[in-house]
């Protein structure tokens, strides 16, 4: 048998949207992972820019000092003897489906570094761009159902969101407008202005004519750089049921105003519709949350609506049974210093924040990690970035081990270090 009888055909590269050697490996390997069902068919990943406060949400400290506690007040939820901020009132009666971790911790205080650490799972290097949890997901796991397997929800909220050393096949598909909006309508659903059909069906002829070929990487960078917009794009155009997915005219109009017409809450909408059709990983980016002035007038303009949403999201995931097999994820970059600065704010604070987690194989009304008297520092059960990723990759199926090649053929493993959080799995 020829070396040439392993590999893929051409055809079956692009319609994997594998435009990679590295592609190429996983699509001859096969799926090694599983006996039975992963315990997550979805993840959603709710990211809040900025750095979120955690004293003011998942986390306050009702008996420290007013110069730390500020001015939120702590509320019961759900869960018996567990409580919010006040901010989170509408998230505090689903606390009980909820896993909140009290003791998320990292080294990272600029910015652009806290989005690598959350979004990727991996500290920032200087020699490598690391790829996202939900590019990782598509590598691993690829699409169905003719939908993207990675979609951002209304756009990528950063290149740290992208494919890293990855092929550009594994780039998140952006919606290019926000749901929320009127005219909203999604991109590459219909053929792009001046692009003639019967150009766009010569172009796919041609490039499903090259079947059978050995595939050397200039011939894969060749065939991907032009391959991979146009496979996504016929997918898109040709499905019913793709297309339908991103219709969130379709759902009720109750159901719209449960959620709210605003941005989190349509945005989170879609998000269900998405995940409930078929895409693998949607990531969600909500509001500015880089609070250093006036945090209390802030986190009471904006927090609301998300409150509203994320709780709407997690009982409709519920209702619908979704909820088992779609592990939701709130996450940020940071939390927040401890005191309250002079402008009546709070600036970066890596040392100590909260994460929420939810549905596909987590506990439900569980807290995990404990954070200290005035939220300064992780007091029990640190969790890191690594342990994150470790934790989401498995719950998905996918092998947190498995080792790719970056650029100069370079090993790199999905994660480096970290252990799976056991404590709040179901």
């Amino acid at each position: 048998m020829s070396a040439h009888s392993f590999l893929p055909s051409r055809r079956e590269v692009l319609r994997a949207g594998v435009a990679s050697t590295l592609g190429l490996g996983e699509l001859a390997r096969g799926r090694s992972l599983g006996n039975g069902s992963p315990a997550a068919q979805a993840v959603i990943q709710i990211f809040l820019p900025g750095g979120l406060a955690h004293q003011e949400t998942f986390d306050p400290k009702p008996y420290s000092p007013l110069a730390y506690r500020g001015d939120v007040k702590a509320i019961p939820t759900a869960l018996d003897g567990v409580r919010f901020g006040s901010h989170c009132k509408e998230t505090a009666k689903v606390a009980d489906r909820l896993c909140v971790v009290r003791s998320f911790t990292h080294g990272e205080a600029a910015h652009e570094r806290g989005v690598h650490n959350m979004m990727t799972g991996f500290r920032p290097s200087p020699a490598v761009v690391y790829p996202s949890m939900g590019s990782v997901v598509s590598h691993e796991l690829g699409g169905q159902r003719d939908l993207p397997a990675y979609v951002c929800v209304p756009r990528p909220p950063t290149v740290y969101a992208g494919p890293g050393y990855l092929s550009s096949s594994f780039a998140p598909f952006g919606l290019g407008g926000d749901p929320a909006s009127r005219s909203f309508k999604v991109r590459d659903l219909d053929l792009p202005k001046g692009v003639d059909a019967e150009r766009f069906a010569r172009r796919r002829a041609m490039l499903e004519d090259v079947n059978g070929a050995f595939l050397d990487r200039a011939e894969v960078d060749e065939v991907g750089a032009m391959g991979a917009f146009y496979e996504r794009a016929y997918a898109l155009l040709e499905s019913a049921a793709a297309k339908n997915a991103f219709r969130l005219s379709e759902e009720p109009k109750k159901l719209r105003d449960r959620y709210g017409r605003g941005g989190a809450g349509q945005r989170l909408l879609m998000a269900r519709r998405l995940v409930e059709h078929g895409v693998r990983y949607v990531t969600v980016s909500l509001g500015g949350w880089d609070m250093h002035q006036r945090i209390s007038r802030e986190m009471g303009r904006q927090f609301p609506a998300v409150d509203r949403a994320f709780a709407s999201l997690i009982a409709d995931l519920d209702d619908r049974g979704l909820l088992e097999t779609t592990l939701v994820l709130l996450t940020t970059e940071f939390g927040r210093t401890p005191r309250i600065n002079p402008t009546g704010g709070r600036d970066h604070w890596p040392r100590v924040f909260s994460v929420v987690m939810a549905g596909g194989g987590v506990k439900r009304g569980h807290v995990h990690g404990r954070s200290d008297a005035t939220a300064s520092e992780v007091e029990e059960k640190a969790v890191g970035p690594e342990d994150l990723a470790r934790t989401v990759y498995t719950l998905m199926g996918v092998d947190p081990d498995r080792t790719l090649l970056a650029g100069g053929n370079r090993p790199l493993q999905l994660v480096k270090g970290g252990r799976v959080i056991r404590e709040v799995l179901a």
